[in-house]
């Protein structure tokens, strides 16, 4: 699959005030957010190439992360791996928020000696719900952490990336221990799974994560299910069951997303756009965005 456009560090952090950020060359951020108009660029889906691990002080946010809702309020933390396509979906209280993230390039953090994605989804899966609450003894780890990490980020000594390196690997490991599963009301999903077989969930995350690799260009139900040997009907009932939308409108859903981020973040021609995406010609195209959108590929591009 061809690369696509990304937000990378850099592009995020020239939306926030500088007052606002301390950092190390292009690889780790510490960044405190309060409202900021450039912040609401996000309101369009994009897909950021860093980690982002979000711990909410104060206020409320509904970030979209591959189309399911999290409601990010005081003691909860979001987690987001690179190729994660984000939106903020609501326009928050701007008296109110405040949230202290951590922003980490996936470079950066693959040369150190632990994987954060297989880190949480051994504590909690970080697939099914990357938003966690926070207990009040990891909330005052992290602000030790936090305030050790600024420490490190102000220095001038030659050893500070493998210093930051090392610390950061032992907040993690620190922090995976002392997460508690979602307080009722703490997380917001946009669907809730009923209740299914282990088998049916698992199935529903192989689905979703071949979705998010191939629909560029495989939006048949058929050749989701062969890759998984399954029958594209029995496949079909089981993502009905599991999430209450059907196989081919995830495919359809993940396909917008990807429109919606080219025609916004990069600039290609829709005719460009319409080979990236292997639809037959401009017209289907134009046809299929308009049905999910209500608008024509390039409204929404000037919008």
């Amino acid at each position: 699959m061809e690369s696509l456009p990304d937000i990378g560090l850099k592009q995020l952090i020239r939306m926030v005030p500088e007052k606002d950020v301390i950092g190390m060359d292009n690889d780790f951020f510490i960044i405190h957010v309060r409202f900021n108009d450039n912040l609401m660029i996000l309101r369009y889906p994009c897909r950021c190439n860093a980690y982002i691990i979000m711990f909410c002080n104060s206020g409320e946010i509904d970030v979209e992360i591959n189309l399911n809702t999290y409601t990010v309020k005081s003691h909860t933390m979001l987690v987001s791996a690179p190729g994660n396509i984000i939106k903020v979906v609501n326009d928050p209280d701007r008296s109110s928020l405040n949230f202290t993230v951590l922003a980490v390039s996936s470079e950066f953090l693959s040369s150190l000696s632990f994987d954060l994605k297989k880190l949480f989804n051994d504590r909690l899966n970080v697939l099914a719900d990357p938003c966690f609450h926070l207990t009040r003894e990891a909330l005052s780890l992290c602000n030790k952490y936090f305030s050790l990490f600024n420490s490190l980020l102000k220095t001038d000594s030659p050893d500070r990336k493998r210093a930051i390196g090392s610390l950061m690997t032992s907040f993690f490991y620190c922090l995976s221990s002392r997460l508690e599963e979602p307080e009722p009301g703490t997380v917001a999903p946009q669907y809730a799974l009923p209740s299914s077989t282990v088998r049916a969930n698992l199935i529903y995350r192989h689905f979703i994560s071949l979705v998010a690799e191939y629909h560029t260009s495989e939006r048949g139900v058929a050749f989701y299910a062969s890759r998984m040997g399954l029958s594209p009907k029995y496949l079909s009932k089981l993502i009905k069951q599991v999430s209450g939308r059907s196989a081919p409108e995830w495919i359809d859903a993940y396909v917008i997303l990807e429109a919606k981020n080219m025609l916004k973040y990069t600039d290609m021609s829709i005719k460009e756009i319409v080979y990236r995406l292997h639809f037959v010609d401009s017209a289907v195209f134009h046809k299929f965005f308009k049905s999910h959108t209500g608008m024509t590929p390039l409204a929404y591009r000037n919008s």
